[in-house]
């Protein structure tokens, strides 16, 4: 066992290994360094109005849930040592699977002039494009708060940040697999039929034990930013097959196999164009395959002589198993616009339609937002689904069209 004094004042020269058996240790001797922190965070409710009866007579209909999310920051040694801790909890009205609580972060944090370790749970993005986050990996998606995949279930890890000349180099042991979360039978928005994660099965002998590993190198070069990523281990995104679970109803199982994937992700600023591309090359679900996103978004500045920007956006999205790919954005076409008010609110407007090119299905989102005062917040949120043809994998959500209406007080 290593002492505290250990654990806090020489971690970057011990192996990811012994670091994460004494895990524990670290996190406890961090606390109790811990002086007068400072918290924040948000309370929020959130009612969904469905516009169309579910396909499936268990799922509800309109619906309420609330959600908390405190956060407790603290620093010391001159903001060279840190401790956050972000939990996450919401309960709902209707579907028992989407009352769920999580910890999103609880990492402490050694830093020094050219390296960083982070111990702990966290959540890490990957990735700039609009549509989807193909490089994004880290983190396993959180479902059930959000279908466009956007939200992430904290993950246990150990972070070695190399900060030179030439770039930072993240270095990441991730041990303790998430399990993607589905919603209950009397959820939406879900498959028809159903996802039954009490059935989940892995291609690992470990199970969800198995140890991850991944790296990102990221730098910038001019006007482009750059970051080219590494993954090998268990993957987040489920393969799922047919079967019948206890009770005898017909269910997807989700299949989790081990997989080894590339990534790069490419931003450049070009006065009013953003250039933006994702694109992975992943062996281990069958046979190697690449996915890619690219596109611009170009942003037209003080539209009419105010101080309201108007951003257009549109992206291709690219996999090259085509209609045999296990996702629903194989060869799609996405195109959007982006109002920002640049007003004391706050106020920003997102619309988004993707276009299946195989037929004449049509994914649509909105996303707004606007500051009430200086410590609230509401959000309406939306999607339709056009024209979804039954062969579609989002066949099982075309009676799920709904606005979301979210009211958050933060602290």
């Amino acid at each position: 066992m290593i002492s505290t004094a250990t654990a806090l004042n020489a971690p970057a020269n011990m192996p990811f290994f012994r670091l994460w058996r004494n895990l524990p240790l670290v996190l406890i001797a961090a606390i109790s360094h811990v002086q007068a922190g400072e918290w924040s965070g948000y309370l929020s409710s959130e009612y969904r109005a469905f516009t169309k009866n579910p396909i499936d007579t268990r799922q509800h209909g309109n619906n309420l849930s609330f959600s908390a999310q405190p956060e407790y920051y603290a620093e010391w040694n001159g903001g060279r040592q840190s401790f956050t801790a972000v939990p996450f909890l919401r309960w709902d009205e209707n579907d028992s699977e989407r009352s769920h609580a999580d910890i999103r972060e609880l990492t402490w944090l050694k830093a020094n002039d050219d390296w960083e370790l982070r111990l702990g749970i966290r959540k890490v993005f990957w990735g700039v494009t609009e549509s989807q986050h193909l490089v994004d990996i880290i983190n396993q998606t959180d479902l059930v708060e959000a279908s466009d995949g956007e939200e992430k279930l904290g993950q246990a890890m150990i972070n070695l940040a190399l900060i030179r000349d030439w770039g930072t180099l993240d270095l990441f042991l991730l041990p303790g697999f998430r399990e993607r979360n589905f919603a209950g039978s009397a959820g939406r928005l879900r498959s028809i039929p159903r996802v039954d994660s009490s059935l989940s099965r892995y291609e690992s002998s470990d199970g969800g034990k198995h140890i991850d590993v991944a790296a990102r190198w990221s730098h910038y070069l001019g006007d482009w930013d750059i970051g080219l990523s590494y993954f090998n281990g268990t993957s987040r995104d489920p393969r799922f097959t047919p079967g019948l679970n206890a009770s005898g109803e017909l269910v997807l199982i989700p299949y989790y196999e081990l997989i080894e994937q590339w990534g790069l992700d490419l931003q450049a600023t070009l006065d009013d164009w953003l250039w933006k591309v994702e694109i992975i090359n992943r062996y281990g679900q069958g046979k190697r395959y690449t996915a890619a996103t690219a596109g611009f978004e170009y942003t037209f500045v003080g539209i009419g002589d105010s101080s309201a920007d108007l951003g257009l956006i549109s992206e291709i999205l690219y996999d090259d198993r085509g209609n045999s790919a296990p996702t629903p954005f194989a060869d799609d076409i996405m195109i959007g616009s982006r109002l920002t008010l640049n007003d004391e609110q706050s106020t920003e407007f997102l619309l988004g339609i993707i276009f299946d090119s195989n037929d004449s299905g049509q994914l649509i989102t909105l996303e707004s937002s606007r500051r009430i005062r200086s410590n609230w917040k509401i959000t309406l949120e939306g999607q339709a689904f056009i024209d979804i043809d039954s062969s579609n994998l989002l066949a099982g959500f075309r009676h799920d069209d709904y606005l979301q209406l979210e009211l958050a007080r933060y602290f």
